[in-house]
């Protein structure tokens, strides 16, 4: 066995103060793209249902219902995917995400200490 796949291969573990961070973030996430979903559903729904049904029976209709029937289908199994792919490695994806972030917030607090007559060139 190749020691370098075995290292590569093992999951990511991050530290047990980060899981309800990661937990509130992964949820927030979820909610957000179950949202925008149901706005795709109610936006093409809407349209659908105000679009005058004579024009629904003609060709272009007919081809408008099925590529909106085809953005509902594929845009819905995309954002399950997604959310799968993410709660099978939300603990991968988003410490490293909170790593970022931590690093991020430090540079801004040390920048925010810094006085304001030090000229950074």
């Amino acid at each position: 066995m190749d020691p370098s796949k075995s290292t590569s291969q093992q999951k990511h573990t991050p530290h047990a103060a980060l899981l309800p961070r990661i937990k509130r973030m992964y949820a927030r996430d979820r909610w957000m793209a179950l949202g925008a979903l149901v706005a795709l559903w109610a936006t093409l729904g809407y349209v659908y249902l105000s679009v005058p049904h004579g024009f629904l029976g003609s060709p272009v209709g007919i081809v408008l219902t099925i590529a909106g029937a085809l953005v509902l289908l594929f845009n819905s199994a995309s954002v399950f995917a997604m959310l799968r792919h993410y709660g099978e490695d939300r603990d991968h994806i988003y410490g490293i995400d909170i790593h970022h972030l931590d690093e991020h917030r430090a540079r801004q607090q040390q920048a925010a200490l810094r006085p304001a007559h030090v000229d950074v060139r």
